[in-house]
Order: structure tokens, then C-alpha cells, then sequence
């Protein structure tokens, strides 16, 4: 089939994509919403003006829409998005990110079944745990680039997921019911690697930002490279 996959160059959107390829389908376009409002109900747009350079190594053409992010009102900029994908790329079908929140997954559902394209959400109810792992083991080079959570402090922010990150993420689990996939906002990421990728990126220039009990790494140079 030919797809278009909702992107935010976090984890969750390039497993997505990775699991589209892996199954024959088509990855025809990525699809980038850029909010407005941080707090945005159905966007995670952290880092989304670098999701040019994943497209990039990729090999993949990506497509952009603003929107105010203002809750409901934003679905409607997100179908018209989705209607141009389709109509620009032939598109039979969408991947989400989609873990654990039904809010957002319902919304993309009813937006795809009004336009008649079919909606994968391949981590949907997944094993968070099992999920790391398996990033881990298909060798996501994966991005801490905000945290805010209790356990999670100033030193997670650029920090990759690897075995020991896990097992520390689990511990967190058991002691403050930490989503191991960070699901519940305590951290976000970004990947620099990916099993489809051509080339990957790396970090030129980075900075923590940390207020409180919360942080940020903003990312003000990459570069492609050669695998």
C-alpha cells in the first residue's frame, strides 16, 4: 500500500515508519504538523523544524502544516493535510506513533475513515519495556531531548537509549510509576539513526535548558553523515 506517516522525528513516529517498510508497504511521504501551542492535545512537535534532515537521510520527501494547535480546531488542519497527502501522493493509508492515548488515536481514525484511508497505529498497547528493547535491538539510535518527570533530571537530557538507560527506566517504573516509553510525556526524543535511514545525523551543537524540575535540550546544529 502506499502510506504517508504522521512524523515528529521522535521514537515513536520512525518506528512507525520503519514498521510500515519492514511489512512491503509503500512509504510514499512524511507528514509533519507544526503546532503553535507546546501544549497541543494531539502534537508533539519538539525539534520539528529538524525533521527536514531525517527526510533527508531517509531518502523520503516530507510535507508541512501549521496549525495554532487550539484543541479540536486542530483536527480540521489536520485532515486537510491529510487530504492533500493523499491526493498529492496516491496515499491508501496512515501510520501513527500512537502508544497509549486514546485521544489522539480515535481522532486520526475518524479523520481517515472521512477521507477512506486506512490507519496503522503498529505500537498501539504495545509492552513499553518490550518496546525500548526492541529499538534497542534494531539499533534506533534514539535522543533524550526533554524530561520532566520525577527521577528524571538535568543529566538525562542527550543521553541515548541503550540497555543501561533501560534498566534504569524500569527502576523508575517500579519506583514512581515512570512510563518506561515516556508515553506520558516524562521525556521526549529524537532519532538520529534508524534502520531505513541512508545516512545519519549527527549533533554539531547542543544546550541544555533546565528550569524547576523540567528541561530541554535544544539541538542548534546537525549535520548528515555517511553510515
Amino acid at each position: 500500500m502506499k502510506v504517508g506517516s504522521l512524523f515528529s522525528g521522535g521514537k515513536d513516529s520512525v518506528y512507525a515508519v520503519n514498521w510500515a517498510l519492514e511489512q512491503g508497504h509503500f512509504v510514499e511521504v512524511l507528514i509533519c504538523i507544526v503546532s503553535e501551542n507546546k501544549e497541543s492535545f494531539m502534537f508533539h512537535t519538539p525539534n520539528i523544524n529538524l525533521t527536514s534532515f531525517q527526510a533527508e537521510a531517509a531518502k523520503l520527501p516530507v510535507m508541512y502544516t501549521k496549525t495554532l494547535g487550539e484543541k479540536e480546531k486542530e483536527l480540521l488542519d489536520l485532515k486537510q493535510a491529510l487530504l492533500e497527502a493523499k491526493t498529492d501522493f496516491g496515499l491508501q493509508a496512515i501510520t501513527t506513533g500512537a502508544l497509549a492515548s486514546s485521544y489522539q488515536k480515535k481522532r486520526i481514525e475518524k479523520i481517515c475513515d472521512e477521507l477512506n484511508l486506512e490507519c496503522f497505529s503498529p505500537l498501539w498497547k504495545k509492552d513499553q519495556t518490550e518496546y525500548v528493547r526492541e529499538l534497542i535491538e534494531k539499533k534506533f539510535e534514539v535522543l533524550i531531548t526533554a524530561v520532566a518527570a520525577q527521577g528524571l533530571d538535568e543529566s538525562w537530557l542527550g543521553r541515548k537509549l541503550g540497555e543501561k538507560v533501560l534498566q534504569e527506566l524500569v527502576e523508575l517504573n517500579k519506583k514512581f510509576d515512570l512510563n518506561v516509553a515516556g508515553e506520558g510525556g516524562e521525556y521526549e526524543s529524537f532519532v538520529l539513526n534508524a534502520p531505513f535511514f541512508k545516512k545519519k545525523l549527527k549533533i554539531v551543537n547542543a544546550k541544555k535548558h533546565w528550569k524547576g524540575n523540567t528541561g530541554f535540550l535544544e539541538i542548534k546544529k546537525i549535520e548528515l553523515i555517511e553510515e
